[in-house]
């Protein structure tokens, strides 16, 4: 019985030796770092482009005013 747990125990250990040295990377597979580094500034700049229309459409700045007749320049 106690040989069993002994060595169960040392599977896992093993298997956890190997995750840890082969590791899982954030980065997709084959995905180099600087088109990681590309596909975030993308992301980035999508949201804060998304963070401004929706800021200019609370404020009303999303499209020009009907009051006045005459073209402000």
């Amino acid at each position: 019985m106690k040989n069993k747990v002994t060595s169960m125990i040392l599977r896992i250990m093993l298997y956890v030796a190997a995750f840890a040295f082969v590791g899982c990377t954030t980065e997709q597979l084959g995905e180099t770092r600087a088109e990681g580094h590309r596909r975030h500034l993308r992301n980035m700049r999508i949201s804060r482009q998304a963070l401004m229309e929706d800021i200019d459409m609370v404020l009303l700045m999303d499209r020009p005013t009907r009051l006045a007749d005459k073209k402000v320049p």
